[in-house]
């Protein structure tokens, strides 16, 4: 099989689980050992931040830690060598670390926003951030202290850069969902989006995920081998 011109990946916690990271949704994961409403929500920040932000300072420790499997790296070889014949691997992820652009991926959109990073809610600018975040900590740009949150989307905010994400789908010729659960909004929908527009899906996970019916091909397995050999199918 030939390369598609444009392929569309979005990758989503399965992707990172062999670095070391955990899942959300799976049995064991995130979810099923902490509840995301007093974790995950700006109500819950706003009525404990201490807990919110020690929760995501040990997610941020864990991140830094990791390191790219081979589904990274395969992604962003990939991507490479698809742009040397003209072509464009768009990524969008569901996760929150850097793995991607560690492994070599440039422009990955981060749909859900970036842990190394936190953002001021006094003047919401977004600033790199590797360490702790505390009531203690002040906005580099304008000083605020304790105003200072990770920049990640909670439970009821809105999925950053929607329409940058819904232009390349509409203009791609292949859809492949690396890793992801299939039961959050809208990345779950994307699939059935593509369908609509005749464009060929794939997806590539552990085991079927919450909408594996909508996809026209499945390939199951860790994604450090799944994937890879799905991309050299593609002479990718």
């Amino acid at each position: 099989m030939s390369a598609p011109k444009r392929i569309f990946v979005l990758t989503g916690a399965g992707v990172s689980a062999e670095s070391g990271l955990g899942t959300f949704r799976d049995r064991g994961g995130i979810w099923a050992r902490f509840d995301p409403m007093k974790l995950a929500t700006p109500e819950a920040y706003a009525a404990d931040p201490d807990t919110v932000l020690d929760f995501y300072d040990h997610r941020r420790r864990g991140v830094v830690a990791a390191k790219p499997n081979a589904a990274h790296v395969a992604l962003a070889r990939a991507a490479a060598r698809l742009a040397e014949r003209g072509g464009e691997l768009f990524l969008c992820t569901q996760n929150v670390d850097d793995l991607h652009e560690r492994a070599g991926s440039r422009a990955v959109v981060h749909m859900h926003g970036e842990l190394l990073k936190a953002r001021c809610t006094a003047c919401e600018v977004v600033t790199p951030w590797r360490d702790d975040l505390n009531r203690a900590s002040s906005c580099p740009a304008c000083g605020s202290v304790g105003r200072m949150r990770p920049d990640v989307v909670w439970f009821g905010e809105m999925p950053m850069q929607l329409d940058t994400i819904e232009a390349a789908l509409a203009e791609a010729d292949l859809f492949v969902a690396v890793g992801t659960s299939g039961a959050v909004y809208p990345a779950a929908s994307y699939v059935r989006q593509a369908r609509a527009l005749n464009i060929p899906t794939c997806e590539i996970n552990l085991e079927p995920s919450d909408n594996a019916d909508a996809f026209d091909e499945a390939r199951y397995g860790p994604a450090s081998t799944a994937l890879p050999h799905f991309l050299a199918a593609l002479d990718l």
